[in-house]
């Protein structure tokens, strides 16, 4: 018994040990620690919204319209006299949700067609593939506007269609990946145990895929966030008076010589979430590279 219990304690680190090596890799990264940080502040800003400013986001003063910054506003107001801090810090809610929520759809759809494309196939590869070459001819902001002109224009859909827009890309990942898994020593000896193909892809061939897909993912919230936002531009995504980033820019240009700040502070926290979404994932990237020895 002594001896199972020292087998125990002496494996139990190796088999964690990669995963601390990575995160090792990742602290060491300032650009990726100042995206987390970034990314994190967003996230405490959308939760903490109703505490950030104690105005209204939809509530008009019409003897308030596109005032300057402000003790009483910091960020100024709007062209009906509504607090631009409070939309900003509302609209975090909306972009982040929409940045997530559009990416696990696309890796709810997308990776287990590319577990199957790649492990059975034959013909079913060949026409999974062309369907997915046939979305990927069409550019992916293109296939979301399509899409969320026809679903209808709400924050829903356009999650829907940023969603199913970004899909390709995690299947072609995913099946690239499970290509070169599959063939591994590994499979093949789990194959010639007798496990079944469901095991084998479930349990041998996706957690020795998931990093790629975790970094592909995180790059993928910048993405769908500037897809909501340029839905929510063009009107097809959060609908007035709610407040979101995309329809603040829209209605900001229209005063840009009267009132820039409308469009600063929106244009701003797009640029930063989306720069520390892209630091992040750079950053994941490395850390989760096994060829990274750093």
């Amino acid at each position: 018994m002594a001896a199972i219990t020292l087998d125990r304690t002496t494996t139990e680190p190796a088999e964690t040990k990669p995963w601390r090596r990575a995160l090792g890799r990742l602290v060491k990264r300032r650009g990726a620690m100042v995206g987390l940080f970034v990314v994190l502040f967003f996230i405490a800003v959308a939760i903490l919204a109703p505490l950030i400013s104690p105005y209204d986001p939809v509530a008009t003063n019409w003897g308030l319209v596109r005032k300057p910054p402000s003790a009483a506003h910091w960020f100024g107001t709007d062209e009906i006299g509504r607090d631009v801090l409070a939309r900003v810090s509302w609209g975090a809610r909306a972009s982040l949700l929409a940045g997530v929520v559009s990416v696990c759809i696309s890796l709810a759809c997308g990776v287990p067609i590319g577990l199957v494309s790649g492990y059975v196939g034959g013909f079913l590869d060949g026409l999974l593939m062309r369907i997915t070459d046939a979305m990927l001819a069409c550019p992916f902001l293109i296939l979301a506007i399509a899409l969320a002109a026809f679903l209808g224009p709400n924050l829903t859909n356009a999650m829907i269609a940023i969603g199913i827009s970004a899909m390709p890309a995690f299947i072609r990942l995913t099946r690239a990946q499970v290509l070169n898994a599959k063939v591994e020593d590994y499979v093949e000896a789990a194959r010639a145990v007798g496990n079944p193909h469901l095991r084998i892809v479930l349990r041998h061939i996706l957690p020795n895929i998931v990093a790629p897909i975790m970094v592909q993912a995180t790059l993928a919230i910048a993405a769908a966030i500037i897809a909501e936002a340029s839905l929510s531009f063009l009107g097809l995504g959060q609908q007035p008076p709610a407040p979101s980033w995309g329809s603040m820019l829209n209605t900001a240009k229209n005063f840009l010589s009267q009132a820039p700040w409308m469009a600063v502070w929106p244009g701003l926290a797009i640029f930063c979430v989306v720069l520390a979404f892209n630091l992040l994932g750079d950053g994941l990237r490395d850390a989760l590279d096994p060829r990274h020895r750093a």
